[in-house]
């Protein structure tokens, strides 16, 4: 993905800085949050991996219109060529890894579910379902190489991974070409307010219906995270922007009560995850001191050690519950009540991390890297058929 610079104006930008330190840190809240919830341990605002997901899918949208910027001269939006090629590159840096990870946490999943049995019985609470973990069925699995799992209630959360998440990330990137479309035939605001709105009518159509999705991994749930991400990368390509307009539709639909449980606490962190998204991502436009902080911030998040967890982001995400829930359960096995939950966090944490971390780095150069370059040979060979059917190089 991107990392990212603004080194002349907002428009104009092809780096922004804080992409990549916001990955980082969105997988690591995610991490964390799981430690805490499977260590016993309760903390604010870190102990709910939920709002971390939440920056993931804010940082998605953005992306996504991000890239469709930069690439709109030479591969225009109108042509079904440019979504062909849009999708091959989401699934080829979606796919490889989550296939290999699939089928490694179906072969574990008895194991993993012994674990999550320890954990869930020292903490008192109700115990999984076992066909989350030992669901290897061909039907499953076909929704899961398909993507269409997160369509289905029963099918959404039926493996010991947290890819409820991928599912969703894959229905926005079927129907981005379409959001893309309407955006550039209505503008961003009236576009965002439509497209939310049918989300809601959709959410009350499956309320009305009984339909109880287990994680918010049905489009409409999420729709409006996405969208917070995509109206402030709409703010770039405006030559003349609404920055403050973007950032209070934003605001109102961070705000809507679909996918996960809402409260004052979740209302206020996501309104500031918005506020702070907007203020990394658009400093320029920030006036005085509180744009140079900013700046300050972003520039901070695009380097170093950042950049790196950065990378690794979608492998941390990946892997980490299959690190964590044994190592957990065999803390809780060997010490139980005989270490207090702080500590007991702290050394699970302090076991996981660097585990998750390396055998993140080894699937990101040998699987991820691989099936990223995967994807740009079968675009370039797309790309020379081209001639022979009649047709202009895009690229």
């Amino acid at each position: 993905m991107l990392h990212c610079s603004m080194e002349s104006s907002p428009t104009e930008s092809t780096r922004i800085e804080c992409l990549d330190g916001l990955r980082a840190a969105a997988a690591l809240w995610v991490l964390v949050g799981h430690c805490l919830l499977l260590t016993g341990w309760h903390l604010p605002v870190l102990g709910d991996p939920a709002l971390g997901v939440d920056l993931f899918i804010m940082l998605s949208g953005f992306l996504m219109v991000f890239h469709y910027q930069l690439r709109q001269d030479k591969e225009p939006w109108q042509r079904p060529e440019t979504w062909l090629k849009f999708w091959t590159r989401r699934y080829f840096r979606i796919a490889p890894l989550f296939y290999v990870m699939l089928f490694i946490a179906l072969a574990l999943g008895p194991y993993l579910y012994e674990s999550r049995t320890v954990i869930d019985g020292f903490l008192g609470r109700a115990p999984q379902a076992p066909e989350r973990f030992l669901d290897g069925s061909l039907k499953n699995i076909a929704a899961h190489l398909t993507f269409l799992f997160g369509l289905s209630p029963n099918l959404a959360y039926r493996t010991p991974l947290p890819d409820w998440s991928l599912g969703l990330e894959m229905q926005f990137y079927a129907v981005f070409p379409a959001l893309m479309l309407l955006v550039r035939r209505f503008d961003w605001i009236w576009s965002a307010i439509a497209v939310a709105a049918l989300g809601g009518l959709a959410v009350m159509i499956l309320k009305s219906m009984s339909v109880h999705f287990p994680m918010p991994s049905f489009l409409p749930l999420k729709i409006q995270v996405f969208l917070c991400g995509m109206l402030l990368a709409g703010v770039l390509a405006r030559r003349q922007p609404r920055p403050l307009l973007h950032l209070a539709l934003a605001m109102a639909l961070a705000a809507i009560p679909f996918g996960d449980g809402y409260g004052l606490s979740k209302f206020l962190i996501r309104e500031a995850l918005v506020l702070g998204f907007f203020a990394l991502v658009l400093y320029r436009m920030l006036p005085g001191v509180a744009g140079k902080v900013a700046r300050k911030v972003a520039v901070a998040l695009g380097g170093g050690v950042f950049h790196v967890l950065g990378e690794l982001s979608y492998s941390i995400y990946l892997i980490h519950l299959l690190v964590l829930q044994p190592v957990a359960a065999f803390v809780i096995a060997r010490y139980g009540d005989g270490l207090a939950a702080p500590l007991r966090f702290a050394i699970v944490l302090a076991i996981v991390l660097p585990v998750v971390c390396l055998l993140s780095f080894v699937t990101y150069r040998v699987i991820e890297m691989t099936g990223q370059q995967l994807g740009r040979t079968v675009l370039r060979r797309f790309a020379r058929r081209k001639p022979a059917l009649g047709t202009t190089p895009a690229e």
